[in-house]
């Protein structure tokens, strides 16, 4: 019986005799299990790449599945299907419905067991007894589960991050990072840190309590979870809806790269990020930051809520601060690993897409401009909300590394009385002592790298997306919050540029192309 599960083409599976290498012939070529178009029409057949993407995107199969394996059923040869595998290919042709998924698994099994019946007739006829090569039997087929799908493999970064990003709720990695910092956050508060004023050397009362801290609680609270929810909403976007669309049905599909191997192609890039995220950021920074000076005694820095101890050893202990500033800077740097992949996961999604048209234009009768042109937009827009995140996040990392410079008692009365300076109401002017932090030169790498990954999205894309205001009011948007960076503590008034570009932000990620300012100046309006 032909119907629709799910938006997807689905055949109940029928009594037959057939093994498993006729019925998985007769099913991929039918499209089983393929999204369908508003006709109801599957969109062509299964290809080994399209097959292996949508088992690996199967939210509870965590290790995925090697191309190499799905190719095997492709080809005439001796092998057969695992007892796993058959699994999450019942969940393919079942339309992921429980009860489709349940005929199709015991119409695979006793396909497979039929396989192996005739093998063994074939081998006994032969007189040449050998294991039975079937995936996932016995003897041979013991070594094919170790070679092909079963064997140890070697740790793949890329493809670990990517599923952080794009297996379960959109939220879970959001989640867990809020989760994180919220936690910090009470420990904190039981350390008795959260809140600590203390009295510099010149007479200035200084605030550098855990929770006034921004770059601790408004960056890993709100921005960066929030940014991690805007990738992983954007990579499943494109992983299932998108990129399914415009390869399905291709003639030339085996030309384009399938996404799980371009993801694995830039693992050198996420070690690197690793390594130093985690080696520099957090190990090294900890031991020459917070581990040293608290060991020794020294103060070659400014107090803040990781160095306690060297003013009021009665507040916290030696021990007590080296551990919460150790747990601590683990959170951060795993945190900003998660932040600059993101940003490897969206230059990845910009190279699919130019790879994507560079193969569909070199195919005759192949017209899905229109698809292709749409989904670039929606990465485009998607890498802008980014960038704007990030660069908030850079603001933040600047504004609270220098306050710890200033006479001002508190960041947020610093940022007061910058803003009323702007309108020569302040009282006392704000003095500045010693030089900035090592957290100041992070947060311009941040900025540059939020900035990079615009250009390079709107760089690559731009044969695909228009050259009017629809792309000008974004690229002025990031330029506002740019400079509202770049003159962060340095220009009075800064305040208010800076809660300007944060009003940007906001604006710019329920709208990224501003288009309410053009129905509010006449101009015409237009569809996403």
């Amino acid at each position: 019986m032909l119907l629709i599960k799910n938006g997807k083409f689905f055949i109940s599976p029928e009594r037959s005799d057939e093994d498993f290498k006729e019925l998985f012939a007769r099913v991929a070529a039918a499209g089983v299990g393929r999204p369908v178009d508003k006709d109801g029409v599957p969109q062509g057949p299964w290809t080994p790449d399209l097959l292996a993407d949508a088992i690996s995107a199967i939210d509870a199969n965590r290790a995925g599945i090697e191309l190499r394996t799905v190719q095997l059923w492709f080809e005439d040869n001796e092998k057969g299907i695992s007892a796993t595998n058959i699994r999450w290919l019942a969940r393919v042709l079942g339309c992921n419905d429980p009860e489709a998924t349940s005929a199709w698994q015991t119409a695979l099994s006793a396909a497979q067991s039929r396989l192996v019946a005739k093998r063994r007739t074939r081998k006994r006829e032969d007189l040449a007894p050998e294991p039975e090569q079937v995936e996932g039997s016995t003897a041979a087929a013991d070594l094919e589960e170790l070679q092909v799908e079963g064997a140890p493999r070697r740790f793949d970064l890329a493809s670990f991050t990517e599923a952080l990003f794009s297996r379960g709720s959109l939220l879970s990695l959001p989640a867990a990072v809020f989760a994180g910092a919220v936690a910090l956050q009470f420990l904190s508060y039981f350390l008795s840190i959260h809140s600590f004023t203390y009295v510099r050397e010149d007479g200035v009362m200084k605030q550098v309590g855990f929770l006034w801290a921004l770059n601790w609680t408004v960056l890993f609270v709100l921005l960066l979870p929030l940014g991690l929810a805007i990738v992983a909403d954007l990579l499943a976007k494109w992983k299932n809806v998108s990129r399914p669309v415009l390869v399905a049905g291709f003639e030339d599909g085996a030309q384009i790269e399938p996404w799980s191997k371009r993801v694995a192609a830039s693992g050198y890039t996420y070690w690197t990020v690793f390594l130093i995220c985690v080696g520099f950021a957090g190990l090294f920074q900890w031991i020459s930051v917070r581990l040293l000076p608290l060991l020794n005694g020294t103060r070659d820095q400014a107090i803040d809520w990781g160095s306690i101890a060297l003013v009021q050893p009665e507040q916290i202990g030696i021990f007590e601060q080296t551990a919460f500033t150790g747990i601590a800077y683990l959170y951060m740097c795993l945190c900003f690993y998660l932040f600059f992949a993101a940003m490897v996961l969206c230059s990845n999604m910009i190279d699919d897409v130019v790879a994507i048209r560079t193969v569909l234009a070199a195919s005759e009768g192949t017209d899905r401009s229109d698809e292709l042109n749409a989904s670039a937009r929606e990465i485009l827009r998607g890498v802008f909300r980014y960038t704007a995140l990030g660069l908030l996040v850079a603001t933040c990392m600047k504004i609270e590394s220098l306050y710890r410079l200033t006479s001002a008692s508190s960041v947020w009365a610093w940022l007061i009385a910058d803003g009323q300076a702007a309108f020569g109401l302040q009282s006392a002017p704000i003095s500045w002592a010693s030089s900035p932090g090592l957290t100041h030169y992070t947060s311009l790498l941040v900025a540059f790298l939020a900035m990079a990954i615009y250009l390079y999205g709107r760089v690559r894309l731009g044969e695909l997306v228009s050259a009017d205001r629809k792309t000008l009011r974004p690229g002025l948007a990031i330029a506002v919050l740019f400079m509202a960076y770049v003159l962060a503590g340095i220009v009075p008034g800064f305040s208010i540029l800076v809660f300007a570009a944060s009003i940007v932000a906001l604006l710019g990620l329920f709208d990224p192309e501003f288009r309410f300012l053009v129905r509010r100046t006449g101009g015409s309006h237009y569809a996403p």
